[in-house]
C-alpha cells in the first residue's frame, strides 16, 4: 500500500487587533510554538503558521490522514490556548469560532474553518491553498469553476490530453446538508445552476474524472446555522493540487486577475469585492475589508513542505504580485460603488441572509407596531 500524505489547512479566529482587523504577533507565536512542539514529537512532519485578516490560519502536512483527532486536537489546543492570549491582551473576538467548550474528537462543527486533502504523492506535487477573510465558502464557486471547467480559463482543458475527461464536482447544499456530484462538461449547465446560488450551494470537492484523482477540497461550514447566530464569517479556505494532467498554477492563479462579488464584508452582512493580497496586505481595514484572498504555493515531498537546507518551508506569496494590481484596483473602484449605496440592497444582503444578525433584534423590537395596511 503506497504511503499517503495529509495536507490540513485550519483556520479560526481567535482574536484580532483593533477590531477585526489583523492577528497579531504574539498569537501566531503561540501557533508557532505548539505546531513546532508537535513536530518534533512527530505528530506533523511540518507546517506553516499565518493568518488572513483576523484569522489564525495552520497548515499542517502528516501522515495521519483526514479527520485524524490527534492532528484536530492539536489545532483545537492550539486555537484555545491562543484565544487564551487574546483574553489576556484583551484583543476583540477573542475566541469568537470556538463554538463549543471541550474537544470531541474532530473540530469540524465547532466552530473553525478545515480543509484537508490525503494524496498519494506524485513525482513533483505542486499545491496551492488558499484563504479568505469576510467572506463565505460560496465565494471559491466562480473560480473553482473557472479552474476546473471553463476551457477560456484553463486550457488544459482543451489541448491536455490528461484533462479531456473532464472533472467531477461534490456541490453541498448547505441549508439541507445533503451533496451531489455533477460531471462537467457533460453537467455544466446544472453545476452553474447549482454554484451560481452562492448563498446555497457551495463546491466541496474536486476529483479528475478519468481516475478520481482529488483535486482540490474546501471548507463549506456555515458559522451561523452552527451558533444559531452571527458569530462572524465562514472565511473559508481551499487546497488544490497543480499540473501534471491538471490545471497548472498559472491556470489556478488565472480566475482572480479580476475582482468578483463576494458576500461577507461588513458585519457579515453586505457583498463586497474579493481582493487578492499578498501576506503582508492581509489585514482588513475599509468597512472591515475588502474581503481579502491570500494564495500560498509549495511543494509536498516525502510528507513534507518542501523546505530550505536548514529546515524552513518554502512558501511562494503568490498573489503578491503586480499581476494582481489591476484586480486590487477593481476592487476599489466596487467597492467605493458599493459603500455609495449605503444600507440599501443589492448592496446589502437580502433578508434570508440577514435573520441571522443584529438586524433581527431591531425587526423584534418593531414587532408590536406594525398595524394592517
Amino acid at each position: 500500500m503506497p504511503k499517503k500524505t495529509t495536507v490540513s489547512l485550519i483556520k479560526c479566529d481567535v482574536g484580532s487587533l483593533a477590531g477585526h482587523h489583523v492577528v497579531p504577533k504574539p498569537l501566531l507565536d503561540v501557533a508557532e510554538k505548539n505546531l513546532k512542539a508537535m513536530k518534533e514529537e512527530g505528530l506533523i512532519n511540518s507546517y506553516y503558521v499565518f493568518n488572513v485578516g483576523d484569522d489564525l490560519q495552520l497548515l499542517m502536512v502528516h501522515e495521519k490522514g483526514e479527520s485524524n483527532p490527534e492532528v484536530h486536537k492539536l489545532a483545537w489546543d492550539t486555537f484555545r490556548d491562543a484565544a487564551d492570549k487574546a483574553l489576556e491582551l484583551k484583543l476583540y473576538g477573542a475566541g469568537q469560532d470556538l463554538l463549543k467548550t471541550a474537544f470531541s474528537g474532530n473540530i469540524r462543527g465547532m466552530g473553525p474553518g478545515v480543509a484537508e486533502m490525503e494524496i498519494e504523492e506524485r513525482g513533483s506535487d505542486p499545491i496551492v491553498v488558499f484563504a479568505a477573510d469576510k467572506t463565505s465558502g460560496g465565494a471559491f464557486n466562480l473560480p473553482i469553476f473557472r479552474i476546473f471547467a471553463d476551457p477560456m480559463n484553463t486550457a488544459g482543458l482543451v489541448i491536455d490530453p490528461n484533462m479531456a475527461g473532464g472533472f467531477k464536482f461534490e456541490v453541498l447544499d448547505t441549508i439541507e446538508n445533503k451533496s451531489v456530484v455533477l460531471k462537467c462538461p457533460e453537467e455544466m449547465y446544472e453545476l452553474i445552476a447549482l454554484i451560481g446560488t452562492v448563498q446555497r450551494y457551495m463546491v466541496s470537492r474536486v476529483w479528475r474524472a478519468r481516475d478520481d484523482l482529488i483535486c482540490a477540497v474546501g471548507s463549506v461550514t456555515r458559522l451561523s446555522q452552527i451558533a444559531g447566530k452571527y458569530v462572524g464569517k465562514d472565511d473559508p479556505v481551499m487546497i488544490i493540487r497543480a499540473q501534471h494532467g491538471l490545471p497548472a498554477v498559472g491556470e489556478i492563479l488565472a480566475p482572480f486577475m479580476h475582482s468578483y462579488l463576494v458576500e461577507g464584508w461588513m458585519r457579515g452582512s453586505h457583498w463586497g469585492p474579493i481582493m487578492p493580497v499578498g501576506l503582508k496586505d492581509a489585514k482588513c481595514t475599509l468597512f472591515d475589508g475588502p474581503p481579502r484572498i491570500v494564495a500560498l504555493g509549495f511543494q509536498v515531498a516525502n510528507g513534507k513542505i518542501a523546505s530550505t537546507d536548514d529546515g524552513k518551508p518554502m512558501i511562494a506569496d503568490l498573489f503578491d504580485d503586480p499581476a494582481f494590481a489591476l484586480a486590487r484596483k477593481e476592487a476599489l473602484e466596487y467597492a467605493s460603488m458599493l459603500r455609495r449605496m449605503g444600507e440599501f440592497e443589492p448592496a446589502r444582503l437580502g433578508p434570508e441572509e440577514m435573520e441571522y444578525t443584529t438586524l433581527q433584534q431591531i425587526l423584534e423590537r418593531l414587532k408590536g407596531r406594525f398595524k394592517p395596511a
